[in-house]
């Protein structure tokens, strides 16, 4: 990818470049433009932070006069910028900055860590850690609390489960929680979950400095521009993170160094004053982790039924009665209401409590207001139709299942193989008409943008699959869609010039049923292509990421 440029030379290169005081007009071409505006596109235009034209190579030339910069593309693909809907971007930096367990092979594996982390941090007063997953190690359990005391020398250390939803911690860490021990969720011996989680959570988030907190941030926005996401969903609330946490990280997005940040504050509202604080902190909705219940892997998600490891449902927070105050005061205040929900009685109930809402205001203004459900894991077909027939966005997370379905994953450990299949029905939900979005929830899956598009098209139980176009779209426009934007994440002229140029093999067109991928790649279907996900293969490399027409990441030597 070669850029010329006209007399003014120069552009940002990295994450971390200062923005131009404005965005100038770039000739991108010779190369291929993912865009539905025309599928054979080679050029695209940009000025003023916008799309301007896309097109042919041949017309390509009557730009080149007036723009500013021309990037030879050589080849390379340009592709909308992805939008990531579920991020938690202070603990996604922690995690990239600090001790990150997702690749301990197993328990003394995970211990050694601790101890090099805190050998390695003699100054820090609470030690931080992420990413633990007991059902991957041979050992089946997690450490325990002796364990740990001895590995960090006796030091407080917060350790959270890869699904965020329990932790381990030491003894020391208990100590600076008066009453812990008194709350939901504690049980001795046993990982912390609930209230006590949320307690402890709170102490160890609190030890850490405005100067950590401002590095973690960058890092996981750097990281994100780097694998082509150009906006990012942060979602917040008091029992993730705090008021400061939150309202930094829009402060920080908003110097235009780094990808888009929009926010959601998971916080209860009953009325208007609450709606109005919400919207005081500069967040989109109250939603996003606004929690109905907890996690699989933590034997909190909220079923129907027991789980199959366990004697018990999970853990309910919200029953549908406050689900329905919850949306007809946000609908009534013009914000979005959203929700975490993954056992199927807690998605159910989410469906209960939407539906009465809808009985006091109407369904069209309900549907209006493009409310949104996090992960939604265990459907059912009632419940899909109840999301399609109120407008409810799914912001959903392949990579779970990529980690997690499958005969023989957690998922089948936690519901058995039966109730494990119907998990995430993709192919389901984009039938009945379900808004999708694409996210990571990072840090419990990482930021992998063309990995979360694999997943969704090679989901484990094949019913599910859906096309890596419908997927990329999810990844894309879905993610400005349910953030309540209908004029960005695709291509075309007027839209944002958020994109991402890329590196690849041949552009395919894959979809579930082979007879459609076939008829797909016939230059008379009008379809553009996209990078062959078939798994295994590499997935395309990063060259340049921009937002609004700014670079934020551009991939050294290139």
């Amino acid at each position: 990818m070669n850029p010329s440029t006209a007399p003014s030379a120069g552009r940002s290169a990295g994450p971390s470049a200062a923005p131009q005081s404005e965005p100038r007009t770039v000739l991108l071409r010779r190369g291929e433009v993912h865009s539905p505006a025309d599928p054979f596109a080679t050029a695209m235009v940009v000025e003023r932070g916008h799309v301007a034209w896309v097109g042919s190579e041949g017309a390509a030339d009557s730009f080149a006069a007036g723009a500013d910069e021309v990037v030879d593309l050589d080849g390379a693909l340009v592709t909308p910028a992805f939008t990531d809907a579920h991020v938690h971007t202070t603990a996604t930096g922690l995690a990239l900055t600090g001790l990150d367990l997702s690749g301990a092979r197993d328990l003394a594996d995970a211990l050694a860590r601790v101890r090099a982390h805190a050998d390695a941090r003699p100054a820090d007063r609470i030690l931080l850690g992420h990413g633990w997953d007991a059902a991957r190690w041979p050992d089946g359990r997690p450490p325990t609390r002796a364990e740990l005391d001895e590995a960090t020398g006796g030091r407080p250390l917060y350790l959270t489960r890869v699904d965020v939803h329990s932790a381990v911690v030491t003894t020391a860490l208990l100590d600076l929680v008066p009453g812990v021990t008194a709350l939901r969720g504690y049980e001795p011996g046993a990982p912390l979950t609930g209230d006590a989680h949320h307690a402890v959570r709170a102490a160890a988030h609190g030890a850490v400095t405005p100067v950590q907190r401002a590095e973690a941030q960058r890092a996981a926005l750097a990281r994100a521009a780097s694998l082509g996401i150009g906006s990012v969903h942060e979602c917040g609330g008091p029992e993730i993170s705090d008021e400061d946490d939150f309202t930094a990280l829009l402060a920080l997005a908003a110097d235009g160094r780094g990808p888009r940040v929009h926010g959601y504050w998971a916080e209860h509202v009953t009325g208007e004053k609450g709606a109005r604080r919400v919207r005081e902190l500069g967040a989109l909705g109250a939603a996003g982790d606004l929690f109905v219940d907890g996690s699989l892997g933590s034997h909190t998600a909220c079923l129907h039924e027991p789980y199959a490891d366990a004697p018990h449902t999970g853990t309910a927070h919200l029953d549908a009665s406050a689900i329905a105050a919850h949306v007809t005061a946000c609908t009534e205040a013009g914000l979005q209401a959203g929700f975490h929900a993954i056992g199927d009685a807690a998605v159910g109930a989410v469906v209960e409590g939407v539906r009465a809402a809808a009985g006091r205001l109407g369904a069209a203004r309900v549907r209006a207001a493009r409310h949104r459900v996090e992960h939604a894991e265990m459907l059912s077909p009632g419940t899909v139709a109840a999301f399609a027939e109120f407008g409810l966005t799914a912001s959903v997370q392949p990579a779970f299942d990529a980690a997690w379905g499958g005969e023989h994953g957690m998922y089948a450990a936690r519901l058995g193989a039966a109730r494990a299949r119907t998990l995430n029905p993709y192919a389901a939900l984009l039938k009945a008409g379900v808004p999708l979005a694409l996210g990571s929830d990072s840090p419990v899956t990482a930021l992998d943008p063309w990995g979360t598009v694999r997943a969704a098209a090679f989901h484990r139980t094949p019913e599910h699959r859906v096309s890596v176009r419908a997927a990329f779209t999810a990844h894309t426009r879905g993610g400005w869609r349910a953030a309540g934007r209908d004029d960005a994440g695709t291509l075309v002229p007027g839209a944002p010039a958020d994109y991402a140029v890329w590196r690849t093999g041949e552009l395919i067109v894959q979809a579930p049923d082979d007879r459609v991928s076939r008829w797909s790649t016939d230059p008379r279907s009008g379809t553009p292509g996209l990078p062959d996900l078939t798994p295994g293969r590499p997935l395309p490399e990063c060259l340049e990421t921009v937002v609004a027409g700014r670079t934020v990441f551009r991939r050294p030597n290139e």
